[in-house]
Protein backbone atom coordinates (compact mmCIF):
# COMPACT_ATOMS: atom_id res chain seq x y z
CA UNK A 1 0.00 0.00 0.00
CA UNK A 2 1.23 3.12 -1.39
CA UNK A 3 0.32 6.53 0.68
CA UNK A 4 -0.11 9.51 -1.45
CA UNK A 5 -2.19 12.01 0.25
CA UNK A 6 -3.52 11.83 3.59
CA UNK A 7 -5.99 14.66 5.18
CA UNK A 8 -7.94 14.93 8.65
CA UNK A 9 -11.13 15.17 7.33
CA UNK A 10 -13.85 15.38 10.11
CA UNK A 11 -13.94 14.96 13.42
CA UNK A 12 -16.47 14.40 15.81
CA UNK A 13 -17.17 14.88 18.69
CA UNK A 14 -19.98 13.83 21.73
CA UNK A 15 -22.79 15.85 19.93
CA UNK A 16 -21.76 15.75 16.56
CA UNK A 17 -23.37 13.86 13.47
CA UNK A 18 -21.53 11.46 12.22
CA UNK A 19 -20.03 11.66 8.27
CA UNK A 20 -22.04 9.90 5.63
CA UNK A 21 -18.98 8.93 4.04
CA UNK A 22 -19.05 6.99 0.18
CA UNK A 23 -15.77 5.13 0.78
CA UNK A 24 -15.07 2.05 3.30
CA UNK A 25 -13.47 2.94 6.80
CA UNK A 26 -11.36 0.85 9.21
CA UNK A 27 -11.43 1.48 12.72
CA UNK A 28 -8.79 1.46 15.49
CA UNK A 29 -9.75 1.05 18.87
CA UNK A 30 -7.18 0.65 22.21
CA UNK A 31 -6.60 1.61 25.59
CA UNK A 32 -5.11 5.41 26.03
CA UNK A 33 -2.06 4.28 26.26
CA UNK A 34 -1.46 1.72 23.92
CA UNK A 35 0.26 3.20 20.86
CA UNK A 36 -3.18 4.38 18.24
CA UNK A 37 -1.87 7.50 17.28
CA UNK A 38 1.58 6.22 16.94
CA UNK A 39 0.29 3.03 14.60
CA UNK A 40 -1.96 5.32 12.38
CA UNK A 41 0.85 7.80 12.09
CA UNK A 42 3.30 4.90 10.74
CA UNK A 43 0.53 3.47 8.31
CA UNK A 44 -0.36 6.78 7.10
CA UNK A 45 3.87 7.34 6.47
CA UNK A 46 2.85 10.62 8.70
CA UNK A 47 4.78 11.88 12.18
CA UNK A 48 2.54 13.25 13.75
CA UNK A 49 -0.92 13.70 12.04
CA UNK A 50 -2.97 12.10 14.53
CA UNK A 51 -2.06 13.29 17.61
CA UNK A 52 0.50 10.98 19.90
CA UNK A 53 0.54 12.81 23.57
CA UNK A 54 2.00 11.27 26.61
CA UNK A 55 -1.00 11.88 28.73
CA UNK A 56 -3.32 9.04 27.99
CA UNK A 57 -6.85 10.10 26.81
CA UNK A 58 -6.17 12.89 24.82
CA UNK A 59 -8.35 11.31 21.49
CA UNK A 60 -11.99 11.98 22.95
CA UNK A 61 -13.28 12.24 18.73
CA UNK A 62 -13.78 10.36 16.14
CA UNK A 63 -11.44 11.08 14.00
CA UNK A 64 -11.43 10.42 10.26
CA UNK A 65 -9.01 10.30 8.25
CA UNK A 66 -9.14 10.07 4.23
CA UNK A 67 -6.23 8.35 2.51
CA UNK A 68 -5.86 8.07 -0.75
CA UNK A 69 -8.98 9.22 -1.01
CA UNK A 70 -9.81 5.54 -1.32
CA UNK A 71 -10.50 4.68 2.30
CA UNK A 72 -10.86 6.59 5.61
CA UNK A 73 -8.69 5.33 9.09
CA UNK A 74 -10.93 6.07 12.21
CA UNK A 75 -9.58 6.37 15.03
CA UNK A 76 -11.76 5.59 18.18
CA UNK A 77 -11.68 7.66 21.85
CA UNK A 78 -9.22 5.34 24.06
CA UNK A 79 -10.65 3.61 26.81
CA UNK A 80 -10.31 2.67 29.85
CA UNK A 81 -8.30 5.72 31.43
CA UNK A 82 -8.72 6.32 34.80
CA UNK A 83 -8.89 10.32 35.49
CA UNK A 84 -11.67 10.87 33.10
CA UNK A 85 -14.94 11.19 35.20
CA UNK A 86 -17.62 8.20 34.77
CA UNK A 87 -20.17 10.47 33.01
CA UNK A 88 -17.16 11.35 30.06
CA UNK A 89 -16.61 7.30 29.94
CA UNK A 90 -19.87 6.76 29.58
CA UNK A 91 -20.06 9.31 26.71
CA UNK A 92 -17.46 8.29 25.17
CA UNK A 93 -18.75 4.36 25.41
CA UNK A 94 -22.43 5.66 23.68
CA UNK A 95 -20.05 7.67 21.01
CA UNK A 96 -18.58 4.66 19.78
CA UNK A 97 -21.29 2.28 19.91
CA UNK A 98 -23.58 4.70 17.48
CA UNK A 99 -20.27 4.53 15.27
CA UNK A 100 -20.04 1.15 15.65
CA UNK A 101 -23.89 0.36 15.04
CA UNK A 102 -24.32 3.40 13.08
CA UNK A 103 -21.56 3.52 10.39
CA UNK A 104 -22.46 2.31 6.50
CA UNK A 105 -19.21 1.84 5.61
CA UNK A 106 -17.18 0.18 8.17
CA UNK A 107 -15.60 -3.00 7.18
CA UNK A 108 -13.01 -4.13 9.89
CA UNK A 109 -12.31 -2.59 13.69
CA UNK A 110 -8.55 -3.48 14.68
CA UNK A 111 -8.49 -3.38 18.65
CA UNK A 112 -4.63 -2.69 19.91
CA UNK A 113 -3.54 -4.61 23.00
CA UNK A 114 -0.15 -4.06 24.04
CA UNK A 115 2.35 -7.12 23.72
CA UNK A 116 3.74 -6.82 26.95
CA UNK A 117 1.21 -7.40 29.33
CA UNK A 118 -2.08 -9.43 29.50
CA UNK A 119 -5.33 -7.84 28.13
CA UNK A 120 -7.29 -5.92 31.01
CA UNK A 121 -10.93 -6.46 31.55
CA UNK A 122 -11.55 -3.19 29.40
CA UNK A 123 -9.80 -4.94 26.38
CA UNK A 124 -11.44 -8.11 27.13
CA UNK A 125 -14.77 -6.46 27.47
CA UNK A 126 -13.77 -4.31 23.87
CA UNK A 127 -13.10 -7.41 21.93
CA UNK A 128 -16.35 -9.06 22.97
CA UNK A 129 -18.27 -5.62 22.23
CA UNK A 130 -16.54 -5.40 18.89
CA UNK A 131 -17.87 -9.13 18.43
CA UNK A 132 -21.69 -8.18 19.51
CA UNK A 133 -21.99 -5.53 16.96
CA UNK A 134 -20.73 -8.00 14.44
CA UNK A 135 -17.20 -7.58 13.47
CA UNK A 136 -14.56 -9.88 14.08
CA UNK A 137 -11.64 -7.75 15.57
CA UNK A 138 -8.26 -7.93 14.25
CA UNK A 139 -5.65 -7.66 17.18
CA UNK A 140 -2.99 -5.34 17.06
CA UNK A 141 -0.44 -6.30 19.47
CA UNK A 142 1.82 -3.33 19.62
CA UNK A 143 4.88 -2.12 21.75
CA UNK A 144 6.89 -5.09 20.18
CA UNK A 145 10.24 -3.34 19.86
CA UNK A 146 9.65 -3.62 24.28
CA UNK A 147 9.67 -7.31 24.47
CA UNK A 148 12.73 -9.80 23.62
CA UNK A 149 11.73 -11.99 20.24
CA UNK A 150 12.09 -15.46 22.29
CA UNK A 151 9.23 -13.97 24.14
CA UNK A 152 6.93 -12.55 21.28
CA UNK A 153 4.86 -16.48 20.73
CA UNK A 154 4.46 -16.74 24.68
CA UNK A 155 3.07 -13.24 24.45
CA UNK A 156 1.21 -13.13 21.16
CA UNK A 157 -0.62 -17.20 22.89
CA UNK A 158 -1.04 -15.02 26.34
CA UNK A 159 -3.12 -12.46 23.96
CA UNK A 160 -5.33 -15.10 22.49
CA UNK A 161 -6.20 -16.89 25.30
CA UNK A 162 -6.98 -14.37 27.36
CA UNK A 163 -9.36 -12.69 24.91
CA UNK A 164 -10.71 -16.40 24.38
CA UNK A 165 -9.57 -15.60 20.44
CA UNK A 166 -10.41 -18.27 17.80
CA UNK A 167 -6.90 -19.52 16.25
CA UNK A 168 -9.08 -17.49 12.79
CA UNK A 169 -8.53 -13.90 15.01
CA UNK A 170 -5.58 -12.28 13.01
CA UNK A 171 -2.97 -10.65 15.64
CA UNK A 172 -0.31 -8.75 14.43
CA UNK A 173 2.81 -7.71 16.67
CA UNK A 174 3.68 -4.21 15.71
CA UNK A 175 6.11 -1.73 16.34
CA UNK A 176 5.87 1.97 15.96
CA UNK A 177 9.61 2.72 16.67
CA UNK A 178 10.47 -0.28 13.76
CA UNK A 179 7.32 -0.53 11.89
CA UNK A 180 7.50 -4.22 12.04
CA UNK A 181 4.39 -5.61 11.21
CA UNK A 182 3.20 -2.74 9.42
CA UNK A 183 3.12 -4.42 5.82
CA UNK A 184 1.12 -7.35 7.02
CA UNK A 185 -1.50 -4.63 8.59
CA UNK A 186 -0.94 -2.85 5.02
CA UNK A 187 -2.14 -5.99 3.03
CA UNK A 188 -4.95 -6.59 5.73
CA UNK A 189 -6.42 -3.09 4.66
CA UNK A 190 -5.39 -3.57 0.82
CA UNK A 191 -7.89 -7.32 1.10
CA UNK A 192 -10.77 -5.01 2.80
CA UNK A 193 -10.50 -2.32 -0.13
CA UNK A 194 -10.52 -5.34 -3.08
CA UNK A 195 -13.42 -7.25 -1.40
CA UNK A 196 -15.29 -3.68 -1.04
CA UNK A 197 -14.55 -2.58 -4.25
Amino acid sequence: MIIKNVALETVCGITSKLPENSRPEVAFAGKSNVGKSSLINALMNRKSLARTSSQPGKTQTINFYNVNDSIYFVDLPGYGYASVSEHVKAQWGKMVENYLHKSQQLRAVFLLIDIRHKPSENDCVMYDWIKSHGYQPIIIATKLDKINRSQIQKQVKLLRETLKADKDVRMVPFSAATKQGREEIYEIIEEILQSAG
